[in-house]
């Protein structure tokens, strides 16, 4: 049986008709109000300035995330990087994961402007062709459609208006918050109006605010989109913790209705609504800013600025200047600053620093785990039935989907240094480099990179073992995703001094040998059953786990080409057209 979270039971058991939930609310006298306690609308729609200021908002927030000033949501919202912090209740705790995150800081600026706030609150999975076997909502084949919505509205009675509590809001927001509501293309049927719309592929679609969501399962909010295209975001994990990254392949593309990718909050206004005496509107309805307003609406990264005509999502182009490149590298160049020319030792330089701050953060992740004591515990008679997508100690401390992302970074990394070096050789202009031998400065930025990312552990004795990038990188397979391990297995020890503290017993060692087919995979497949016992996990199965791993060692490769160049084998870039 599929485990199903508490607000996934809500969804499934909303009706299909249309209604709005009230949050709780309470008489209240206008001296009250004052107090920030409650939610007081005073505006009926967002407006282009209003987007402008929530941008801003995470750009500040993005930020202090950034310089690693804290590192949880409570933390972030309650430090320099919050500018609305100031009045906020002493009581009030945030708490989010990535999937409740953008919905919470969306919230968190509604409540301090005076704005209207909707989300969803129902969902069922979108039917096309045959029934699907997947009753997880997270993972639908064919992605989501909205049943309900949750509106924050006054209501009033005989002489009384009555505004709901910010914290019953907040509340709501954490249990409806689900990443099931990102799994949807950008539909506006009348009331049950999609939260989010796609958006077109440059600097006033994705912006500081925008959203953007893997089909695997996460959801992040970008902070930041720099000259050269890169976009960055922040993030929120289960345990509360905030992270941010850098936007890579490690974000996956999808068939259009799963809604992957780059989408904007869809705006919407109160309409019908009254003013009481303080100037807060209560009663009335919500209605969308539909597709056709919006300005930046584009379903182009689904179909490309070229689609194909038979509308095969797979068979859409991806064209500039009459040249087709790959989504993520089109997207890199629609990103960035016009005149932008892409310097492969900065990207080097770009990509090892994501991986780092990827890496300390699974640090963070790994301490709260080891904290909690889970280790120590007997490991269950089975793995989850999907370990990427569950609940429980296992989601709240297992690191298999994060690991994952780590292995895609790093071939990424790879990845992207044979197409610098393939796109020098061919002489492309975008491609700026005048130096003596790529591969081997490529090389050095990566190495002087690895060895300035130094991040450590306490073992099991509670002593210090420092690793860096390079490191990680030679035990990437190795480091356990399994929260019932000792921290050293956690961190891929392989040297019997180093893995000496280790006090697993015989099982658990046992479990960490026959996982490797699950830490060769890099692929989060969220299709496939993985609640196998330890008899069973003899090999890889059907979409759990790989023999071997994926090829990571951008060490060897630009080695080689190096001595490409030192044989005297000196290739020269082709001339510019």
């Amino acid at each position: 049986m599929i485990s199903i979270s508490n607000s996934v039971r809500l969804c499934l058991a909303a009706s299909t008709l249309v209604f709005s939930f009230h949050a709780k609310a309470e008489d209240v006298r206008f001296e009250d109000k004052a107090s920030g306690t409650y939610w007081l609308t005073t505006r009926t729609d967002w407006t282009v300035q209003d987007e402008a200021r929530f941008g801003e908002f995470i750009a500040e927030l993005g930020e202090t995330v950034e310089r690693r000033e804290c590192d949880t949501v409570d933390s972030c919202m309650k430090g320099s990087g919050n500018r609305y912090r100031y009045d906020d209740p002493p009581s009030m705790v945030h708490y989010a994961d990535c999937s409740d995150f953008p919905y919470h800081v969306r919230a968190y600026f509604a409540w301090k402007n005076g704005l209207p706030f909707s989300m969803t609150s129902g969902i069922s999975k979108r039917v096309r062709g045959p029934e699907e076997p997947n009753n997880d909502l997270r993972y639908t084949r064919f992605g989501n459609i909205v049943t309900s919505r949750y509106d924050v509205l006054s209501s009033s009675s005989w002489m009384k208006v009555k505004h709901p509590r910010a914290a019953s809001v907040f509340e709501i927001v954490q249990s409806e918050g689900y990443s099931a509501n990102y799994r949807m293309q950008g539909l506006e049927d009348g009331r049950l109006f999609t939260d989010f719309y796609p958006v077109i592929l440059n600097r006033e679609g994705i912006r500081p605010g925008t959203v953007t969501y893997d089909p695997n399962g996460h959801v992040a909010i970008v902070y930041k989109v720099t000259d050269d295209g890169r976009i960055f975001y922040i993030d929120a994990h289960p345990d509360n913790t905030l992270t941010s990254g850098m936007y890579t392949p490690k974000f996956l593309r999808s068939t259009p209705g799963q809604g992957a990718g780059f989408k904007n909050f869809r705006p919407y206004r109160l309409v019908g609504a009254k003013r009481d005496s303080s100037g807060a509107y209560y009663g009335g309805r919500y209605e969308p800013v539909k597709n056709t307003e919006l300005r930046n609406y584009s379903l182009e990264q689904f179909y490309g600025n070229q689609p194909d005509p038979g509308g095969d999502w797979t068979k859409g182009k991806f064209v500039i200047n009459g040249r087709q490149f790959g989504y993520h590298d089109y997207l890199r160049i629609r990103m960035a600053k016009e005149g932008f020319r892409i310097n492969p030792i900065q990207d080097v330089r770009d990509l090892a620093r994501d991986i780092c701050t990827s890496s300390k953060d699974r640090v963070v992740a790994v301490e709260t785990a080891i904290r909690s004591g889970v280790q120590n515990k007997a490991h269950p008679e089975r793995l989850p039935a999907n370990i990427y997508g569950t609940d429980g100690e296992w989601e709240l401390y297992a690191t298999s989907a994060r690991d994952a992302r780590l292995k895609v970074a790093y071939m990424d990394l790879l990845a992207e240094s044979r197409q610098m070096i393939e796109r020098y050789k061919a002489g492309d202009r975008t491609i700026d480099y005048n130096g003596r031998t790529l591969a081997k400065d490529m090389l050095t930025a990566y190495q002087s990179e690895a060895h300035a990312c130094q991040f450590s552990y306490k073992n099991s004795a509670g002593r210090s073992v420092t690793l860096d990038l390079e490191d990680l990188r030679l035990r990437l397979f190795d480091i356990s995703f399994d929260p019932y391990h000792c921290v050293e297995y956690r961190w891929g020890a392989r040297d019997p001094q180093e893995l000496a503290s280790c006090r697993d017993n015989d099982n658990k060692r046992e479990w960490y040998s026959r996982e490797r087919w699950l830490r060769n995979q890099w692929e989060r497949r969220y299709d496939a059953k993985m609640d196998y016992s330890l008899d069973e996990l003899t090999g890889p199965k059907p979409g759990a786990g790989i023999a071997n791993p994926p090829d990571v060692d951008i060490v060897k490769y630009l080695t080689n080409e190096r001595a490409i160049v030192d044989s005297g084998l000196v290739y020269t870039p082709a001339p510019l057209e």
